[in-house]
């Protein structure tokens, strides 16, 4: 069997560079037209907007035989993403598949963190990634059927320093995949989330000052954006219209699914918890479970394959 696109039109947000780049191209190969947006700015802001990017990649495409164009829309504008969705239509008459990629980052220790940190990040990550979905999800509802792929973290799944922010909004992207899966299942519509371990622009800032920060560094270098996007385009297959509401990681040649939370033990008291019997009996009863203070790459402490 070979999965096929062809007809379908897909949107990839922040496709000018790294796993949304790749991610288009995939589309492509794959047969889908694709709308590639970038708002074309640095990954810290305070510069203008750059459209050059999105539109190299949609040259590489057509130039390939493919059909793509170039979008200029900012995720973080609810106008933005009715926009981008509307680009989408009168280019190619529909659309089936919405990859929201599109990030930033403001990366500071919590104790240091500014509101402007925070608005930020939620601002692109959490509310961009409800922006496009609901400026697609009338056409999505009307033609019975698509697709959303949202690109979550193991910074939200897992933990990491320095990034409160960006944390928060990736996991809240895990949290809205699932709500939209539930919502619009009776409309053949899915929704997943992927976790992408990639070396991008995304993650190029992390230092490397010690010995095990550059190993760490080294390691991920290793991880090509170009593993992503396959998996990301098969979730968008029809073959694939069965699975949603679930999380996923991919890296190199591995792909994980994810657990979601759930009860794993539990206290009773008959006659009800007081403060004193909370510390007394229910935590020391539930501490055995306790998850520890793990990063991601406290979990991730095997070479990739």
């Amino acid at each position: 069997m070979t999965v096929s696109l062809t007809g379908k039109v897909a949107l990839v947000t922040g496709a000018a560079r790294g796993v949304g780049r790749e991610v288009a191209l995939e589309f492509a190969r794959a047969g889908a037209a694709v709308v590639v947006n970038d708002l074309g700015v640095p990954l810290e802001g305070g510069e203008a907007a750059d459209l050059t990017a999105a539109e190299a990649v949609a040259a590489d495409i057509v130039a390939a035989g493919g059909k793509a164009i170039a979008n200029g829309d900012s995720v973080a504008s609810w106008d933005g993403a009715h926009a981008m969705v509307r680009a989408a239509l009168d280019a190619f008459g529909r659309i089936d598949c919405v990859v929201n990629n599109a990030g930033n980052l403001r990366d500071v220790l919590f104790h240091k963190m500014e509101e402007a940190d925070f608005d930020a990040v939620i601002g692109v990550h959490l509310k961009g990634t409800f922006n496009v979905s609901r400026a697609a999800a009338p056409h999505f509802k009307a033609q019975n059927g698509g697709a959303y792929v949202h690109m979550t973290s193991t910074s939200g799944l897992i933990g990491n320093f320095g990034q409160a922010n960006y944390s928060a909004a990736k996991l809240g992207i895990a949290a809205l995949s699932k709500a939209i899966a539930l919502d619009m299942q009776r409309f053949n519509v899915r929704s997943n989330a992927v976790a992408p371990f990639a070396w991008t622009r995304m993650v190029s800032s992390i230092p490397a000052s010690t010995p095990e920060q550059a190993k760490r560094v080294e390691g991920l270098k290793k991880l090509v954006p170009e593993k992503i996007a396959p998996f990301v385009v098969g979730l968008c297959a029809d073959e694939a219209a069965h699975v949603t509401g679930q999380i996923f990681a991919v890296r190199n040649n591995e792909i994980f699914l994810f657990s979601q939370p759930r009860p794993i033990r539990s206290a009773h008291a008959s006659e009800g918890w007081t403060p004193t019997s909370v510390v007394e009996r229910a935590l020391p009863m539930l501490e055995h479970d306790f998850y520890p203070l793990h990063r991601s790459a406290d979990v991730f402490t095997w070479d990739p394959a």
